[in-house]
């Protein structure tokens, strides 16, 4: 997989939108927000406020990963969504192929996760200095060398489903970072966001949004 960026050349794909937030569907290989150099400066933000151009940020997805992402539109939405994913009332649902074949039928990694400074922007399970990260998994399907499995991350570290596929001894397929070996028999990173579960900033009520798996 190349580490230049070249971004996909797709049109914005709207879930929902609102007075409040709008959902969309991020593309593999798009940055959330603009990386630092003008050559970064593409991204799902700037392509939503092409359209919406009261969008707003609240969380990010990695440049790797596809699926559902919740933006919003108002600074009222934006605090409101904030809250409700640093309270961890979020429910988010990913999909993931992984390598080789997993014994178990569902689990959880509770492992702490801080940045692998020699080598950023990896991260890496780290007891002393790292922040709680937590993830349920469940299988899907296992095959001859590999399993698709479910993930539900209780906290948002960065590549936290990455590393805790990692530490299991199952990395996603096609992982520049942490799936050495795999990842020239894959076209990308095998792992999407695939629901999202919040409650609407105006009025409190639960809404979930999906994406099919492409993959």
């Amino acid at each position: 997989m190349s580490d230049a960026y070249d971004p996909p050349d797709v049109p914005l794909e709207v879930l929902h939108h609102d007075h409040e937030v709008l959902v969309v569907v991020k593309p593999q290989g798009l940055l959330s927000v603009p990386g630092k150099g003008e050559h970064l400066a593409d991204c799902l933000l700037t392509r939503a406020q092409a359209v919406f151009p009261t969008a707003l940020l609240v969380h990010r997805l990695d440049r790797d990963t596809s699926g559902v992402m919740v933006f919003a539109l108002t600074p009222h939405a934006q605090r409101h969504l904030g809250l409700q994913f640093e309270k961890r009332h979020v429910r988010k649902a990913y999909v993931a192929r992984v390598a080789g074949r997993i014994a178990e039928k569902t689990g959880t990694v509770d492992l702490p996760i801080g940045v692998d400074w020699p080598n950023r922007p990896r991260q890496h399970v780290d007891h002393e200095n790292g922040r709680p990260a937590v993830t349920d998994w469940r299988v899907l399907k296992v095959g001859e060398n590999e399993t698709r499995v479910r993930l539900f991350p209780k906290t948002g570290r960065s590549h936290q489903l990455r590393v805790h596929m990692l530490t299991l001894g199952h990395p996603i397929l096609g992982d520049p970072f942490y799936a050495e070996g795999w990842v020239r028999d894959f076209p990308r990173l095998m792992l999407h966001s695939e629901s999202l579960k919040f409650r609407h900033p105006d009025g409190g009520v639960g809404m979930t949004f999906r994406s099919q798996v492409p993959f």
